[in-house]
């Protein structure tokens, strides 16, 4: 649900305000290779109604975010490319690498899903660099980002929980997958509270 949150807090940014501003391109294209290749057994194994909606509402959202900034005819005028220059594509390399050497097995399905978990723990450096570069960071953008950062904090929790309640529950890949990702956010999390604290705006120092 927090994960879905940061997702309809971006849409409400780009539907209502018509803005992408301070939002990075590169990251929402990483996100959206990320459920595509994690959900591609969508329409061969079938686990719930609520898990098939779930990830059509991540596939259908990442990809319309992704269309907005770069086709809609006033979003895309917001779009800062000049400063949200990371090099994503040298993410995905890694990480494919990573999946076809470290996978639970060595088959097309579980090689797809190890690489959109190595993927995602690093997706958010675009965007993180960019707000970097900005400094000063909206209400809306900021509350995305930590959205995001706490889906997967809340996630770690729930490994916690069942590590100790479930017997043989290990699972090393999503485990370090998870707490990469989680400590990309330490820096935002830290300027966040901070700025919530003191009732100033979000600003992250370059």
């Amino acid at each position: 649900m927090t994960h879905l949150m940061s997702v309809i807090v971006l849409l409400l940014k780009i539907h209502t305000i018509k803005s992408c501003a301070g939002i990075s391109l590169k990251t929402q294209e990483l996100y959206a290779l990320v459920f595509a290749t994690r959900y591609l057994d969508i329409f061969t194994h079938f686990i719930s109604l609520y898990n098939t909606v779930m990830k059509l509402i991540f596939l259908g959202s990442s990809f319309s975010i992704v269309w907005y900034m770069k086709r809609h005819k006033i979003v895309r005028r917001s779009y800062d490319k000049d400063q949200d220059t990371f090099r994503h594509l040298f993410l995905v390399l890694p990480c494919v690498l990573l999946a076809l050497v470290i996978n639970e097995k060595f088959t097309v399905r579980e090689v797809m899903w190890s690489f959109s978990l190595y993927l995602e723990a690093v997706a958010i450096l675009p965007q993180l660099v960019l707000l970097q570069r900005t400094r000063n960071v909206d209400n809306l953008t900021g509350q995305y980002v930590f959205l995001l950062g706490a889906y997967r904090v809340l996630y770690m929790v729930n490994w916690i929980y069942r590590y100790f309640t479930e017997p043989h529950y290990v699972h090393w890949i999503p485990w370090l997958a998870g707490l990469v990702q989680t400590l990309l956010y330490a820096d935002f999390f830290y300027y966040y509270f901070l700025s919530l604290k003191n009732n100033v705006k979000l600003q992250i120092p370059a």
